[in-house]
């Protein structure tokens, strides 16, 4: 199985600015359904990095963060989730 069938991009917005919103690579392995955004919504904000990371969350990035990405060529803005994925794998987070 490819590391793209192996997660999902899930999307998690605060607000309606760039940096309200977050882009989660996620394990389906560890989350089959993806993360459950209500649940994180109500997390504990000083346990919420803690909380991603048990969800399967590999790696996220702010809406001003992927734009910067965009930006430098390390992502594509129409296919976040595979770029992303190439990404992880360039940076080891996935293998």
């Amino acid at each position: 199985m490819k590391a793209i069938e192996k997660t999902t991009l899930d999307v998690i917005k605060f607000g309606d600015q760039p940096e309200d919103i977050f882009y989660c690579l996620v394990d389906l392995s560890i989350s089959p359904d993806g993360l459950n955004v209500n649940k994180l919504k109500i997390s504990d904000p000083r346990n919420f990095d803690q909380r991603l990371k048990e969800s399967g969350c590999l790696i996220m990035f702010s809406g001003d963060e992927i734009e910067v990405l965009v930006n430098r060529g390390d992502v594509s803005r129409e296919n976040i989730h595979e770029s992303l994925v190439k990404l992880a794998i360039k940076e080891g987070v996935i293998k």
